[in-house]
């Protein structure tokens, strides 16, 4: 069983198009399979001209699930009631502005049958905007040097995957997959351009990706072992807190230079009271680790 979810905002004229070309490529496939349309708080009333679509192309009740989220809650939280009401053991997640092509789904399909658990599309000639193509590159840049992504493209909305390997966090999910040690690939995709309406990557995201990619980093690298991190940075900025007083006391004793003609003195010390508090954020880490561990045991 292929439980295809796919969540829209304001996809009218995109969904009914893609609905009947991926109902064409799952029935070559010959499978059983379902659906299931998520609508992120639409504004655009999509749901009739889908419901007029479906009936056209003879489509069985058993094979759609149209889930509504009445307000807009974002493409995790559409992805996540999704899944929940999802039947298949198999999971395919696509985006519904026809930039996917359902054509790429054998090469999908060849990879779990292969014994993969999860499979990753890259899109290839890409067709968005120059602000979502620097993006990518540097969330690419970034995972592969400092978490070891295997992934060329990890922002891809094209994936097929194994129901088992899912957890509810959808930020980075690739990464969890492959840090729990499932085996996992990817596969060239077509990338079609935008046929309607706008992209719903702005600005404002590209800052939310990189926050998201330090969260990454932090949660993959040092979630078990907090004091490697805080200790690190606290140890180096209370370093350099404890130069700045050396050179100070250096001077005074020496060279008899009066400390209140020195405002860096002020630096020094906060530096030095800063980098402590930081190493302690870290020591009470390692303890909230601690007694978690213990308290499952």
């Amino acid at each position: 069983m292929i439980s295809v979810v796919i969540p829209f905002y304001n996809e009218k004229e995109s969904l009914p198009i893609l609905i009947e070309s991926l109902v064409l490529e799952l029935d070559r496939l010959k499978k059983e399979y379902e659906i299931v349309l998520v609508d992120d708080g639409s504004k655009d009333n999509p749901i009739s001209k889908l419901k007029t679509q479906m009936s056209k192309i003879q489509l069985k009740s058993k094979s759609f699930k149209i889930l509504i989220h009445q307000k807009r809650k974002g493409k995790g939280e559409a992805l996540k009631t999704g899944v929940e009401n999802a039947s298949g053991k198999i999971l395919v997640f696509m985006d519904a502005d026809l930039q996917d092509d359902p054509k790429d789904l054998p090469k999908f399909f060849e990879k779990i049958d292969e014994g993969y658990d999860f499979v990753n599309g890259y899109r290839v000639n890409r067709r968005d905007n120059f602000l979502v193509k620097i993006y990518s590159k540097l969330a690419s840049w970034f995972l592969k040097t400092f978490l070891h992504s295997p992934f060329s493209d990890i922002n891809c909305g094209f994936k097929v995957f194994k129901k088992e390997v899912l957890k509810d966090n959808f930020r980075f999910f690739p990464l969890f997959v492959f840090y729990q040690g499932f085996r996992v690939t990817e596969v060239p995709v077509l990338n079609h351009p935008r046929r309607f309406g706008k992209s719903k990557f702005g600005p404002q995201k590209l800052f939310v990706g990189i926050f998201d990619m330090f969260t990454a980093y932090f949660l993959y690298k040092f979630s078990e072992k907090p004091l490697h991190f805080f200790g690190l940075l606290g140890g180096i900025i209370s370093l350099v807190g404890f130069l700045i007083l050396a050179v100070l006391a250096y001077e005074r004793i020496f060279y008899n230079v009066l400390l209140y003609r020195r405002p860096i003195l002020w630096l020094g010390v906060l530096l030095v009271i800063v980098g402590i508090q930081i190493i302690v954020t870290g020591i009470i880490g390692e303890l909230m680790v601690y007694l978690n561990k213990k308290n499952k045991v």
